[in-house]
């Protein structure tokens, strides 16, 4: 199936089971906003919840804050925000789609990349066992060519990306032939800046009114309570301060679905260190969010990816990317802040923001590494993931999402397999009993097949079936929803056997393993 087939699918299957929803669709929406369905917002929650859990409870130095949407807009002008958080954007004049000139580069050179595998993979599949990729990437005069390409492109645009030259940008997409993925020709604008930040004011009258901004991430809550959180809760050197909520950008280029949105929810974890000890730790959280991804068991998709240019506050920074329908894209950035943050606010606030170490008898401005991954992507990223087409003998085609059990929206079906002879009661009792412990459904409309492949659908990893056997020997069939095997259990023992499955400490072990 095409990428891009696929990911029609997916965003159709969203849809039509209950996951996302085109926000304010009756009034034929409103761009690259969605609205979470039934099934979304459960899928949502669980996976912010494995966040939150895996930073504090497996970490006895990270704690949580919520801090508010609306803070003081002298925040955003000592963060750099007011001044520097801008995209820069270019127009194809015949298609009058706007476009970020540094995104239409970075596919450019994605491309590439992909003719490059493409050589070698079909080299290897005529040399066989013998290949040797290496040799062939450094021998065949094709890949060679396409490597020299690749390397002077992106070596132009690191540099303009590291001195903000917009005219250089402009001149690699001319230079590099790149076309507008809409009217197909090379018509471009000059590139410019454009600012992300919603601006609205706070007050109750026009003159007497506080121009703010919709934050724009949730870091700079964490960093104006620093010490708050330092001297109400005795922290030591080195600790974490986590916080989940919404931002919001004006996201001129916003697409794929629920990739890059306007709102937005982020989980973003603060960690502050010594001086000179920021890039020991900014390792140890980089192999511990990418164990934290791949504990989901979605597979090989995941990847460091270096950042070309370093922001502002930065002295190193990479993402991890996961292998979306449309490729590898960021799902986390970790990122080692430097001190930035804090004195920048020390400055524009005129408050010591300084910790005093009492093992090493002075004071400091901690360094910070960032670990900050967007809720949205993440959930973006398990679904697609997860989907599923299977053909089945007789050609039936069976979609499930494989999702992780401790993620799933519901962990239990209850199914009486007709509705009579006494077994809608007795499977009622049994989700009775076990509603307390899980999100669980009852379901007695059509078939048994049917009713199982709704399940699927929304990716519930078990179904109980309640037969006439049941009223005899109080035991139900529990079927599987990766491998469709049934297996037969005790009623008593359900609740038991089923937490052991579902469980987010089956994720959370995963991580330290």
């Amino acid at each position: 199936m095409a990428q891009e087939d696929l990911f029609k699918k997916i965003i159709s299957h969203c849809k039509e089971y209950g996951f996302v929803f085109p926000s304010s669709e009756i009034y034929d929406g409103l761009g690259a906003v969605y609205d979470y369905g039934q099934y979304g917002v459960e899928l949502k929650n669980n996976i912010r919840k494995y966040w939150w859990d895996s930073m504090t409870l497996l970490n006895e130095n990270v704690v949580g804050i919520d801090s508010a949407i609306f803070m003081h807009p002298t925040i955003w002008k000592a963060s750099g925000h007011v001044d520097a958080f801008n995209d820069p954007l270019i127009d194809n004049k015949d298609s009058k789609k706007r476009y970020r000139a540094d995104v239409l580069i970075e596919e450019h050179l994605a491309r590439i990349d992909d003719k490059i595998n493409k050589e070698i993979e079909k080299a290897a599949r005529r040399f066989g066992d013998a290949f040797d990729p290496e040799q062939f990437r450094s021998t065949n005069p094709r890949v060679q060519e396409y490597q020299m390409k690749r390397d002077a492109t992106h070596a132009r645009f690191v540099k303009a990306l590291n001195e903000a030259d917009l005219d250089e940008l402009r001149q690699i997409i001319i230079d590099a032939e790149i076309v507008c993925p809409l009217s197909g020709t090379r018509n471009w604008t000059e590139v410019r800046q454009f600012n992300l930040m919603f601006a609205t004011d706070m007050g109750s009258t026009a003159d007497g009114a506080m121009k703010i901004y919709l934050r724009p991430e949730t870091a700079q809550g964490i960093f104006v309570n620093f010490l708050n959180v330092q001297k109400s809760g005795r922290m030591k050197i080195p600790f974490g301060i986590a916080q989940t909520g919404k931002a919001f950008r004006n996201e001129i280029v916003a697409r794929q679905f629920i990739f890059r949105m306007r709102e937005f929810e982020q989980m973003e974890m603060q960690f502050f260190v010594r001086p000179g000890e920021e890039i020991e730790w900014f390792n140890h959280w980089k192999a511990t969010r990418l164990a934290w991804h791949k504990a989901l068991g979605l597979g090989d998709r995941y990847r460091f990816h270096d950042h070309d240019k370093l922001a502002h506050y930065a002295n190193a920074a990479t993402d991890i990317e996961f292998e979306m329908p449309f490729g590898f894209k960021e799902v986390e950035g970790i990122h080692s802040r430097t001190d930035f943050d804090l004195n920048q606010h020390e400055k524009y606030s005129g408050k010591k923001m300084q910790y005093f170490d009492p093992e090493q008898g002075q004071s400091y401005t901690p360094y910070v590494i960032e670990t900050s991954i967007g809720l949205d992507r993440v959930f973006l990223s398990i679904i697609a993931g997860s989907y599923t087409e299977e053909i089945l003998d007789g050609g039936e085609t069976r979609t499930l999402l494989k999702l992780p059990p401790a993620l799933a929206p519901v962990k239990l079906a209850i199914l009486p397999l007709v509705k009579k002879d006494g077994l809608p009661e007795k499977a009622e009792e049994i989700l009775h009993a076990l509603r307390f412990d899980f999100r669980c459904q009852y379901d007695e409309k059509d078939s048994i097949g049917k009713r199982y492949r709704r399940q699927d659908a929304i990716g519930t990893p078990y179904c109980i079936t309640v037969d006439h056997d049941t009223l005899n020997d109080n035991s139900v069939t529990i079927r599987f929803r990766d491998t469709m095997c049934q297996e037969r259990a005790p009623i008593a023992r359900l609740g038991e056997i089923i937490a052991e499955k579902v469980s987010m400490k089956t994720l959370l072990k995963k991580i330290n393993d």
